[in-house]
């Protein structure tokens, strides 16, 4: 049995401690919160043996295995590696560092403790996902040379200290949900020659639409994040004979349907619950074999994607209060 703590049980980590029920030889042993009585109730409903008003009390806790980290960006390396010092296994949150020098420290806090450290991009475990890779790879549709992704919703409603809307939370839809499509576009195509970037920008100073160009020798990249209106959400991808489109909601996908001439095909790949469950199973599996890594996301992958992020923020004039 995998014991597991949750640290910061907001909404995010709801979805997550729903799925983990579904994951065999999982245990919620104990979740931790600034606010005792949010831990408490969080505790009850997800069926948690502890609760604790500390972020510290989860660290000293002797038989939690491994912590999910689901608290703001701003928080993440300093949280991950103070667990990690404490000889805990992490799974952090998307973006896994608020930046490329963030990544690298909690790398190397991994390998310093010999723990297990990954980013929670739950979109690589999806099963249509890994499935879409796999055809496209087997060059199923040809030669890929354009790809298209948007995630958007409305978010510009919110409080304007909310965790979308605040710069001192590293707040903006880029590393919230932009790094959605910029992952999608690193796994598919790898890093790109070039990167163009634009962004309009809310009255807190936090971008709130973000529109990027990946340039590759022989394909392009259309992305976009925005807070602003919601999007279909879809992914495309399209080669020299076929394409395969992932529908809405696509970093949740479940299935695809891929047109080669004349003959279309559509998938049903559903998740198991929510789409947690499948990245929880593979930290399980790196934990069961003593890995520090998982062989589909590394610790390598993580910091790439940061360099990503950070050269898009670079175009587009971001940095947050706490980087400078």
């Amino acid at each position: 049995m995998i014991k597991w703590g949750i640290l910061g049980p907001g909404n995010i980590a709801k979805k997550f401690a729903s799925d983990l029920r579904l994951v065999p030889n999982a245990l919620l042993s104990a979740v931790a919160s600034r606010d005792l009585d949010k831990a408490e109730n969080f505790a009850r409903e997800y069926s948690a043996e502890r609760a604790y008003g500390s972020y510290q009390e989860l660290f000293d806790d002797k038989e939690v295995q491994v912590i999910y980290i689901a608290t703001p960006h701003n928080k993440h390396v300093d949280l991950s590696v103070k667990a990690m010092n404490h000889g805990k296994h992490v799974l952090c949150e998307k973006p896994l560092g608020v930046n490329a020098k963030e990544v690298k420290a909690m790398v190397a806090a991994s390998k310093k403790n010999n723990v297990f450290l990954m980013e929670g991009l739950w979109s690589r475990f999806n099963p249509a996902i890994k499935k879409v890779k796999q055809l496209v790879d087997n060059g199923e549709i040809g030669k890929l040379s354009y790809l298209y992704a948007n995630f958007a919703f409305y978010g510009t409603e919110r409080e304007k200290d909310s965790r979308l809307l605040n710069p001192d939370l590293a707040g903006g839809s880029l590393l919230d949900i932009g790094i959605y499509p910029v992952f999608l576009a690193y796994l598919f195509l790898g890093k790109p020659q070039s990167i163009l970037a634009t962004s309009n920008f809310y009255e807190t100073g936090v971008e709130v639409q973000t529109s990027m160009i990946f340039k590759y020798e022989n394909a392009q990249a259309m992305l976009y994040s925005g807070l602003t209106s919601n999007s279909q959400t879809i992914a495309e991808f399209s080669g020299s004979v076929g394409s395969i489109v992932i529908p809405e909601r696509w970093h949740a996908a479940q299935g695809y349907t891929m047109q080669i001439e004349e003959n279309l095909e559509t998938v049903s790949l559903p998740t198991k619950g929510i789409g947690f469950s499948h990245e929880i199973e593979e930290v399980q599996h790196c934990i069961i074999d003593n890995k520090m890594e998982s062989n589909l996301w590394t610790h390598v992958n993580s910091i790439e994607l940061a360099e990503l992020l950070d050269s898009i923020r670079a175009k587009i004039g971001v940095v947050f209060p706490f980087e400078e």
